[in-house]
Parts: structure tokens; sequence; C-alpha cells
């Protein structure tokens, strides 16, 4: 039973798969969540994903109601003939399933909007939206080129919210006028580091405060190619900065075993962990410098918080995206970007002048704040509500 209409605002949520499409939307429904509690109103809101995945395990952990759909993924190649391979028929026939499930949701809930953040979830459930239901769809992008998911309902949406400007340019003129740039929501929390939490919680007593520190992560799986490049640079890393190295949970022990070395003055200024949680926050207020991917997620965190990084771009990301969210960043003096087969040298050339030259560190993390929206978060629950007539 849900409750008064009157007072309470409809959203249904899709998109997920991974966590570039899934935290955006969470972080865009507590900010929704929060401006209707401060008007006097409240928020129903079901999240529609596929069943077992991210998307269901973070809307279940947050409480919100979640139901799941067939979902169809396409396997990507630029040879044709496997664009028709048995498997991707076969996944694609289960887009109808999807469809006819997600009109099902939609009838039974009654939303005011359906926001979407990518994902092959979000296709069948956009498509019912607008093809069957006539409910105001809002796709949300995070990253410089649309991905496949929000290419194919783009043309149906109300409203077509991208974190830059640089992608207005690249979308059909039909798209672009239902199109407006909010940023990439960043969770409130990232902004509440500080520095000094991160020495006392992580024991970084061998850290030197008068070194820049330099903190490396490839994700919350970690990147061995990430790793490796850090690995193999380190003993000169560490005479010039202090270093937190997330590396994975599952190569804590090989990089430990081949760190095990280090001479004792600089090892005291190396913390290797394989993930960070709650702490994440006050690392990123440490950090002078970040290594990392470059993500969506990722790109969206540093640039609000004004970071200069040094990224290494996942080559394999779906339409190499990782690749052009860099360069993006790279072409306005905001980051540096290392593509291709990336050597140790390369590294070492790249975060060599930000460790040994303060102005050009602080340079460039005045670019990297140009290009970030804090309130993107805000400005995308604006769109929400403007799209349902609020």
């Amino acid at each position: 039973m849900y409750n008064d209409h009157r007072r309470y605002f409809r959203l249904m949520v899709t998109g997920g798969g991974t966590g570039g499409h899934t935290y955006p939307a969470l972080t865009a429904v507590r900010t929704l969540q929060s401006r209707l509690a401060a008007q006097g109103a409240g928020l129903d809101v079901v999240w529609v994903g596929e069943a077992d995945s991210l998307e269901s395990r973070v809307a279940v952990g947050e409480g919100i109601r979640f139901e799941s759909v067939a979902v169809g993924k396409i396997r990507r190649s630029k040879n044709p003939i496997k664009l028709v391979s048995p498997a991707n028929i076969a996944d694609m026939s289960r887009v109808p399933l999807g469809v006819l499930q997600a009109r099902k949701a939609i009838t039974g809930f009654g939303p005011d909007v359906v926001l979407a953040t990518g994902g092959y979830v979000a296709v069948p459930v956009g498509v019912a939206a607008t093809r069957l239901c006539r409910v105001p769809l809002v796709v949300h992008e995070q990253t410089v080129r649309l991905g496949l998911a929000n290419r194919t309902l783009a043309g149906a949406a109300t409203r077509v919210a991208v974190s830059s400007p640089s992608t207005l340019p690249l979308l059909p003129e039909s798209v672009r006028a239902a199109a407006v740039v909010t940023g990439n929501p960043v969770r409130p929390e990232v902004f509440t580091g500080q520095a000094q939490k991160a020495i006392h919680a992580l024991g970084l007593h061998g850290f030197d405060a008068r070194l820049p520190t330099v903190y490396v992560t490839g994700g919350a799986q970690g990147s061995q190619q990430v790793n490796h490049l850090v690995r193999d640079v380190l003993p000169w890393l560490l005479e010039h900065a202090n270093v937190i190295h997330q590396c994975g949970p599952g190569n804590v022990d090989e990089l430990r075993r081949q760190t095990a070395q280090l001479p004792a003055a600089s090892a005291g200024r190396y913390h290797l962990a394989g993930y960070m949680g709650a702490e994440l926050p006050d690392v990123f207020a440490l950090a002078d410098v970040v290594i990392s991917r470059s993500g969506a997620g990722t790109i969206a965190e540093l640039t609000a918080l004004g970071k200069p990084a040094v990224f290494v771009p996942l080559a394999t990301s779906a339409g190499n995206e990782q690749v052009h969210n860099a360069r993006h960043l790279a072409d306005a003096g905001a980051a540096v970007a290392l593509t291709g087969e990336v050597t140790p040298g390369q590294l070492r050339a790249a975060v060599a002048p930000l460790l040994t030259d303060p102005e050009r560190r602080a340079a460039m993390a005045e670019r990297a704040r140009a290009h970030g929206r804090p309130d993107a978060a805000e400005r995308l629950v604006d769109v929400v509500l403007a799209a349902a007539g609020r």
C-alpha cells in the first residue's frame, strides 16, 4: 500500500550492472528524498533492475523496494557476424519479456517519472515507460559519450541529462533540445573528508608530512595494470612521496611479497590496502595526487574535489569510454592521460612534475575543479521534478 499521492512523489529508478550506473542513481534518490522532506513531502521509490545484481543488493541495502525484469545483453564486436551469434540472439530475445515485465511494474506503481541511468536493464524499462505507458523518462549519462542503452532511449526521453558540456555536440540533433548538463552525481560523504582522520584511521605514522601523498586505486577490485606499474616505480616514488595503494582484495598478498624488500625508511611511507570503505573521503582529503582508472564515477569525484590525477584508462571499457573520459580532461590540462601500452617510465614521467612542482600541481587541481560539478545531484533532481511537472 502506497501513501497519499498528493504528498508523495513516485519515482521509478532503473539502471545498473556496474557501480558507474548504480551509485549516481542512488545519490539522486537520496537527494530527492532530502529535497522533498524539506518541503514536507515524501518519496515513494521502486528500483527496477536485473535479479541478483549490484543494483538489487544496493537497493535492498538502502531499504528501497526492488523489482526485477528480464535483461538482454549485447556482446559488442567489430565483426558483424559475431553480432548475430547464438548468444546475442538468445539474449536479445529476452528484451520483449523485459518490456512486458516493466510495463506491469509501471502500471502497478504509477510513477510520476522514470529515471534511467544506463546499463542493459534500462532499455526494457525505458521502452515500456515511453512507448507503452506514456510516463515521462529522464535519461542520465555519466560518460562523455552516450552508452548503448542511453543512445537507444534518448530519442524518446523527456529529458537527457549529461555530465559534460562536451557531450552536447555528440548528440543527434533531434535529441539536443531535450539535453541538459547536470554533471554526474557524487556521494555527499565524499566532501566530508579530513586528512588527519586518514592518518589516524590507517595508522600512517611513518608518513613524512613534508612530502606530498599519492593515492593509487584501480577500483574496488583493483587493477593488475595499475598495480604493476606502481610496483615497478615504487622505490623512486617513495623518495618523493607518501603512497596509499588500494590494490584490490585479491592482490594484497602478492604485492606485499613483491614490496617486502623496501628499505625501512621508505617502507614506512607506503600503505597497502585491499579496499577503501568509509575512510575513502579522508584518504581523498589527504591525497595530493591520484593515480587511477578513469571511470565516470572516479572522474566525477576527483573533479568535484579538485584533485590532480594521472589516469590509466581501462582499454576494454564499453565503448572505450574510460579513454574518452581521460582524454577529455587531459586536453583541458585538468589531468594526465596515459593510454595504450603504458610503461613504468611513462608513469614516472607523468607523476614526477606533479610531485616536484607544487605550483603545477595547484594549477592542475584548479583546472580539475573547474570541470567538477559538486551540485550534480541537485541539478539532476531539478530535471527529474521538472519532467514530472513539479
